[in-house]
């Protein structure tokens, strides 16, 4: 019996083509893979669930030969085989499709197929072609050699990636988030293609996010949670359970339901700092931007003062171009947005920030600080220029120094002097900095994108005391996070993020974590 409570039933009668055993690796300050087994036997359908940072994409890089582990053991037909390089993955006949297409556009699909070959030798075009056709019809796809990769559409993109696989003799085919690009029609196709592999003896290794897709054409599922694998459905029993209850057994791996490991009711140590008879501080209407991979599309939010609306959601589904949007980085193509009852949308990011808005990126190094800049310039770095750190063009020391130390020791950044180099400092300590300079004249709106993504348990900590503290102070919050346990912790309303719509809007109380798992996982 595995943690979930629920029996993993295995009748298979011949060995798994390749298995997994109490495989780890680790990165500094994390254990991305911690003791997981996994098994996959021919004609099956094995689908990997997990939210984002649960160990998936570790795994398959493992497997796909990019990463090596550091204990645990491989083994393919029960052989045990180091897989050091992705040559060797293809050597053993594993082959791997990721989400976005490794071809080159500029080239056909035939030459793309030809990169790889023996440099000396010229490319036998017309004799790979027919293979690409010939195997094309054998899986009930239809892929043209000749046809540049740039020209297809994502669906076919993903069915030439497969082709190219099996062309290389693979009988293990990893799809890896293979459908968070595609249209439901293309996702659909992907879908029914999977099962005509393994109705010839493949086995799959399905990645994805979506629940519907899961239970629709997978044969196996496991869940992976913070680097553990938590629970497993085998076929036997998948095929015997109700969607319903298959639905609530998986999101209740996922998103660890059960109070006991928990330990607390949802939601039950928040205090909320709303200000419910007020009108609300940053209202959004019908938020289009086009202009971006994954189009945000008709978004509505109203945030009141001192309250907390968290953005839940899968990483890559409009969230960082929905708060650019908002912060003025990104243009719209509709929609309105209204900051203390006044039109900003016309607004440059400067007079956004003038009247009240502010932006805490989910890029503390790239967007939000520059690294050679001292910690006292970054700190003023939106108010370069404006008095009374600036006087007639001429900067002004003394009063940039005193303001700058205010902030380092309101703010506990740890730093030797003002003008040390901020990129010198820790991930924390920077993080600090940079809520000194969005937090420091209590703002009327703040947009926190990700912002303990990366951090350590202490400063995880001290950065959610300071959104709670901004919301007590009056800010209407929206609070951006992959992380579903922290926007538990501090939001009030939390609003689902699905492919650029906001799928769902639910309040936060003791049943808000089921309801948002099965959002977050396409169970509408």
């Amino acid at each position: 019996m595995c943690e979930s409570g629920f029996y993993t039933l295995n009748n298979a009668t011949s060995p798994p083509i390749l298995s997994v055993q109490q495989i780890t690796k680790r990165f500094p300050g994390i254990v991305a893979n911690d003791r997981v087994d996994f098994a996959l036997w021919p004609g099956e359908v094995h689908v990997l669930l997990g939210e984002n940072g649960a160990g998936k994409s570790t795994l398959v890089s493992m497997l796909a030969g990019l990463l090596q582990p550091d204990e645990g053991t491989i083994q393919l037909a029960g052989v045990t085989q180091a897989i050091n390089s992705p040559q060797r993955a293809l050597d053993l006949g594993i082959g791997t499709v990721f989400q976005h297409s490794m071809m080159v556009p500029s080239l056909t699909v035939v030459d793309n197929f030809a990169l790889g070959a023996r440099w000396w030798t010229r490319p036998r075009r017309n004799q790979m072609a027919t293979e690409i056709r010939r195997v094309s019809e054998e899986i009930g796809v239809n892929v043209n050699p000749y046809a540049p990769a740039g020209s297809l559409s994502l669906g076919e993109q993903q069915q030439a990636e497969i082709v190219r696989a099996l062309l290389r003799g693979s009988r293990v085919l990893i799809l890896d988030e293979a459908t968070a690009m595609l249209t439901p029609q293309n996702a659909s196709e992907l879908g029914q293609l999977m099962r005509r592999l393994v109705a010839q003896d493949l086995a799959v290794v399905f990645i994805t996010h979506k629940l519907n897709e899961a239970l629709d054409w997978g044969d196996r599922i496991s869940v992976l949670r913070l680097g553990r694998k938590v629970g497993e459905i085998a076929p036997d029993v998948l095929r015997t359970l109700h969607r319903q209850e298959a639905t609530r057994q998986v999101v209740q791996l996922m998103f660890n339901l059960d109070p006991a490991l928990t330990g607390e009711a949802n939601g039950g140590a928040r205090q909320s700092s709303c200000r419910h008879e007020m009108k609300p501080v940053l209202e959004i209407h019908a938020l289009d931007v086009a202009d971006s991979l994954v189009p945000v599309s008709r978004v509505e939010l109203r945030i009141r003062p001192g309250e907390i609306i968290g953005v839940a959601g899968i990483d890559g589904n409009g969230q960082k171009q929905l708060a650019e949007a908002i912060a003025g980085q990104r243009p719209l193509s509709g929609g309105r947005i209204w900051l203390d009852g006044e039109s900003i949308e016309s607004c440059s990011i400067g007079e956004r920030r003038r009247r009240g808005l502010r932006y805490v990126t989910d890029d503390r190094h790239g967007e939000g600080t520059v690294g050679t800049f001292p910690v006292a310039t970054n700190l003023l770095l939106k108010q370069i220029g404006d008095a009374p750190f600036w006087r007639n063009g001429i900067e002004q020391s003394a009063e940039i120094t005193h303001w700058s130390n205010a902030r380092i020791r309101e703010y506990d950044i740890r730093v030797p002097r003002p003008d040390t180099p901020i990129g010198k400092l820790s991930g924390g300590n920077i993080q600090k900095a940079v809520l000194a300079r969005e937090l420091g004249d209590t703002p009327h709106a703040v947009i926190f994108s990700k912002p303990t993504y990366g951090l350590d348990l202490q400063n995880t900590r001290s950065t959610r005391r300071r959104i709670r503290e901004s919301a007590e102070a009056g800010s209407a919050v929206l609070l951006i996070s992959t992380d579903l346990e922290e926007i538990i912790e501090l939001a009030d309303r939390i609003a689902v993020m699905s492919q650029g719509r906001i799928v769902g809007i639910v309040d936060n109380d003791p049943a808000a974590r089921a309801r948002v798992g099965e959002l977050m996982s396409g169970v509408q």
